[in-house]
């Protein structure tokens, strides 16, 4: 399974409230769905908007697998598009959350029981195990910062896919592209540059592959 973060940033690495990329940037993300057979967001990212998972043009893709991850089993169900079109959308969690979750959603989505990481939280290795069971051989981790940072150390990313937006926050209460108790490394998590595009909209589009240990 090749996993992929995708993310845009401002300069300061804030990825919210509210930060959105320019339509170049959007045409990426809707690229990469396009190319990669499903989807990972994380329930907050499901809380505080109404993500599809579409492709180019708004064009649905009816053959791509789409998935929340929750520990708490907080998700939102009133008005959510994700539970109103197509296969219904994978959600992880834990065995605490599982029966409640699956009384609250029904047919809407299959909840899927994930055991505990070692590193704390659910095993993301465990869910993409699953989705690679159902077919899938690449992986576009959508966010938010908690997500990204669970999956990053727990060693499952192998790109990360950054656009670098022409803003600062400066707000130290926003959410940050990877965000978590410690640090990933000793101190850092080494990435080696594999690309570094500017475009005219004053965003840059980098592509980074994460140096895993051996």
């Amino acid at each position: 399974m090749f996993a992929t973060i995708i993310v845009a940033s401002t300069i300061c690495g804030r990825i919210g409230p509210g930060l959105t990329g320019s339509p170049v940037d959007r045409r990426l993300l809707e690229k990469m769905r396009e190319t990669t057979e499903a989807s990972l967001l994380g329930a907050e990212t499901l809380r505080l908007g109404d993500p599809e998972m579409l492709g180019s043009d708004g064009r649905f893709l009816p053959n791509r697998i789409r998935a929340f991850i929750t520990e708490s089993g907080d998700i939102p169900v009133a008005g959510r598009k994700i539970f109103q079109q197509g296969v219904p959308p994978l959600i992880f969690t834990g065995a605490a959350a599982a029966a409640g979750l699956r009384d609250k959603l029904g047919d809407l989505a299959q909840v899927v029981v994930l055991p505990a990481a070692s590193t704390g939280g659910l095993s993301l290795t465990a869910a993409l195990a699953h989705l690679a069971q159902l077919g899938a051989a690449s992986l576009l981790l959508e966010g938010g910062g908690r997500l990204n940072y669970a999956c990053l150390r727990q060693g499952v990313v192998d790109e990360i896919l950054l656009t670098l937006t022409p803003k600062i926050s400066g707000d130290r209460d926003a959410a940050s592209l990877c965000g978590g108790p410690g640090p990933l490394g000793e101190p850092f998590l080494p990435l080696t540059l594999v690309s570094c595009e500017p475009a005219a909209t004053g965003e840059i589009f980098l592509r980074y592959r994460v140096n895993k240990e051996e």
